[in-house]
């Protein structure tokens, strides 16, 4: 039988990940099988969790079920409140309650976004601490090579070409580090922007690796200031 779904409801519901054309098979009460077959796909519609079917195919399945359950209904600009009203006052003996779709969409949405929120939040502390670690490890390798900074310094080397030196170091192994997370995060949120199912923030993205590269190159340089203002002879020793 054709179906239309949502596309949530075949991902995440039903694990069908072949899209248009697969089929899968549904068994209903009293052992009764159906294979159904994916004609299409519907992005962020209020029909999450239905299975959308021709209706002379759904009377021939289904003859028990008489009526209508569900209605959608269009209405014209800014009168969806007051088309909602008439329909509940007039057919209130009937249990007939109107839902605006946006309101439907966000109640569907409500624990995806809860989700999302979540791990977003988790991502932002993670990223924190990253970043706090990121200058502890640079300002103690800094530290750990006072001796052979000293070194080079007694041995002819400027303050300003060991600075240029242990600065590009760091900001290799930033950069290195950045591009290998980019492309990582990139391989996950890719398809999503392409499919269209939910809108990449570049500009905050490109804005928190900013922060993180800052953060890096002051702490590195912090650190280095210290040690290259420290007295020769002590660090050598």
């Amino acid at each position: 039988v054709p179906v239309v779904l949502d596309l949530n409801t075949a991902l995440y519901s039903l694990h069908l990940y072949g899209g248009v054309g697969q089929t899968f098979e549904v068994v209903y009460p009293g052992g009764r099988k159906i294979q159904f077959r994916v004609v299409g796909l519907l992005a962020n519609s209020v029909l999450q969790g239905s299975l959308l079917v021709d209706e002379a195919q759904f009377t021939r399945l289904f003859p028990e079920v008489s009526g209508y359950r569900h209605f959608l209904i269009r209405t014209p600009a800014g009168n969806s409140a007051a088309v909602a009203q008439a329909f509940e006052d007039r057919l209130s003996d009937e249990g007939f309650d109107a839902l605006d779709s946006q309101q439907a969409l966000a109640g569907f949405l409500a624990v995806q976004n809860t989700y999302l929120s979540t791990f977003q939040s988790l991502g932002a502390l993670g990223l924190l601490l990253g970043t706090f670690g990121l200058a502890t490890v640079q300002v103690r390798s800094v530290l750990e090579r006072r001796g052979e900074l000293a070194l080079l310094r007694a041995t002819g080397f400027s303050r300003a070409r060991l600075n240029r030196m242990v600065i590009v170091e760091h900001l290799v192994l930033l950069v290195g580090g950045l591009a290998v997370g980019t492309i990582a995060a990139l391989v996950a949120v890719i398809p999503h922007g392409v499919l269209g199912s939910a809108p990449i923030p570049w500009w905050e993205l490109t804005l928190w690796l900013g922060v993180v590269l800052v953060v890096g190159l002051a702490s590195g340089w912090v650190a280095l200031r210290s040690v290259s203002q420290a007295p020769l002879i002590g660090a050598l020793r």
